[in-house]
Parts: C-alpha cells; structure tokens; sequence
C-alpha cells in the first residue's frame, strides 16, 4: 500500500491539466466513487491492527493532497485563468501598452479655436441636418444656384422648394440660427462637419471638417476682418507667413475675397502642393451681406460684420505636411502613430 500510495502522489504533484475536462478526469481517478483513495480505503480495512494508525495517517494525508490539488485548479479555472498563470511572477511589472495620440484634425481644430477663443470669439454649434432656409435660402443663395444642385449636395428630402432637407453643406447655416436667436453684436466661429456630393480624391472628398467665424456689431470694416486673419495666420503659421487678398464671389458676402499664404511646404519656392505658384488658398471671407442680415432681422443700416470659412484638412495639411485627404478618414495605425507627441 505505501508503494501505491507514493506512486499515486507523484503523479498528482505532476498533474497539470490543459483544460477543464481533464481536471474532470483526474476528479474520477482519484476522488470519485470508483477512484483509487475508495480502492484504498477498502484496502486499508485488511490491514493489520498493529499497522492501521501509521497507513491510516499516511492515507488521510493521501486524501487531503488529493482534495487540495482538486480544489485550487477547480478555482484557478473559475477565475477564468490558466493552471500555468498561476506559476507567473505577480511581482513582476506589467506589460507596456502604447501611448495614444489625438487625431491631427483634431489637433488643427483645437488650435485654431484656441487662437480665436483669445480674441473673443466664442464656439457655436449646430445640426448636421438642415433645412433649405438655414442652409441656402437665408444666405442669399438664388434658387438657380449651382451649389443647390445634386451634384453638390446630398440631399435627404427633395421638394423644389423651402421643405428641402439636405445633409450640411458648410456650417454657415449655425451663423444663420445665431442671429436669427440672437442680437448683435455677434462674435463666434462654428466648428464642425459638413457634407457635399464630390468625389473621393487625394484633394476632395464626401465630408470633411470647416471652421466658419462671425463678427457682426457697429461700424465694422473690411480692414477689421483683415487684421483678424492676417492675426490668426501668424499664430498658426508662424510670423514669417506672407498673406494676401484676392477678390472673389460668395452669395452671402459683399464684397468678398480669398485669403492665401505663402507656401508653408516649400516656402513661396514652388511645389506641387501649391501647383509652383508660392501660394495656397485657405479659406474665403468678406463682410456679410446685407441680404443676409435683413433675412435674419438685422438692421443692416445700423449694423455690418464679415464672415470667413476655412476646411480644416486644407490648414492640417500645411501645417503637417499631409499630401492626401484620404489619410484623414482611413484610421491607419501608422499614420495616427506619427502625431503621438502631440497629445494635449
């Protein structure tokens, strides 16, 4: 008996089960009904009475290791770990898990709304739905204008008309509520999403991000919306970045003009992410329409301000060094890592 006995524990202090199954097995083969401590305990009754106090102490301590080998891998496969976990050095330090970054548009935009937030301008948001109104009507659009066209925007209800419910196609239309909900002065920008039926390239795409800016109060000037963006260009960019004003066309500004800058990628040298002109477009502004105002129930003879919109890519894209848009929205490991020191 004491040779089966030995036997029996060294191979219990060796058992280490793979899975839940065979630590069931090993629950049979020792400690079930049929198992080998029953067969040894009915061995131990012909045992002689001189030997039954040194195999009866032998026996039950057989059995305790039996039972104590069962019940701490029974836990350990509760907890839901491995039996070969619980040999691991839970002294040793972790493991190392990489370091996150934020997003490089998300960067731009909180920047860019930094650098106004300290010149009083404060955020505006709205809805990414709109109606025919807010997003075109109110601001001066003609019902024949291009950008009413499918091509341009997606729209969700179709009427020919003022019940047009179309996907955002700029965040002009939260200057709209603001002033509509409000009364001057007005000094805000309007972060957000927007949406228009374009083609997805290297230099376009279906959505993208702008940052819009309104200023409205008494006796403001066109040299006042100059100054604020040339003011904003030497802060994103640096103080060497040359700006200049090139007249332009938008419905909802008279007069209007785009704003570009000195290539930031090559220097006002020439490159191919300023076609070799030394000159990038960044966004569009003038002072706002009277139409606008008057639609928005504004004295215009009292009351002027300007407007200015801006596609946050295209300054991300300055700013980084980032060639194609669609980097932006693929959510490529490789790209984000690139930002990581820039977390805030």
């Amino acid at each position: 008996m004491q040779e089966q006995i030995d036997q029996y524990t060294g191979e219990i202090n060796a058992f280490s089960p793979a899975s839940a199954a065979d630590l069931e097995t090993f629950r049979i083969k020792f400690l079930g009904t049929k198992g080998i401590i029953k067969d040894l305990f009915d061995q131990f009754k012909s045992v002689g009475p001189e030997e039954k106090r040194t195999y009866g102490k032998v026996l039950n301590q057989f059995k305790q290791l039996a039972e104590t080998k069962y019940a701490e891998l029974k836990e350990t496969f509760d907890s839901g770990l491995k039996p070969q976990d619980s040999e691991l050095d839970l002294t040793l330090p972790g493991e190392g898990f990489e370091v996150g970054s934020r997003h490089p548009l998300s960067l731009t935009r909180m920047e860019i709304i930094d650098i106004f937030k300290r010149l009083g301008f404060v955020v505006a948001e709205g809805p990414e739905i709109e109606d025919d109104w807010h997003n075109f009507s109110a601001l001066n659009f003609p019902e024949e204008h291009p950008a009413r066209d499918m091509q341009d925007t997606f729209f969700i209800k179709k009427n020919n008309g003022k019940d047009d419910i179309a996907l955002r196609t700029h965040t002009s239309s939260v200057q709209v509520r603001m002033m509509e909900n409000g009364k001057p002065p007005f000094r805000a920008i309007m972060p957000g999403r927007v949406y228009r039926n374009e083609a997805i390239s290297a230099r376009a795409h279906c959505f993208f991000h702008q940052v819009e800016g309104l200023y409205i109060d008494e006796n403001v000037s066109f040299a006042d919306l100059k100054q604020t963006l040339y003011h904003f260009v030497q802060e994103l960019y640096g103080e060497g970045t040359k700006v200049r004003f090139r007249p332009s066309y938008f419905p909802f500004t008279e007069p209007s003009a785009e704003m570009d800058i000195s290539c930031t990628i090559c220097g006002g040298s020439g490159c191919n992410m300023c076609k070799y002109t030394g000159w990038v477009e960044i966004l569009g502004c003038g002072l706002v329409d009277p139409n606008v105002l008057e639609n928005c129930n504004i004295d215009s003879k009292k009351y002027t301000g300007f407007a200015f919109g801006m596609g946050i890519e295209r300054i991300t894209n300055l700013k980084y060094v980032i060639r194609d848009l669609r980097l932006f929205s693929e959510n490529d490991v490789r790209f984000l890592k690139q930002f990581q020191t820039e977390i805030i």
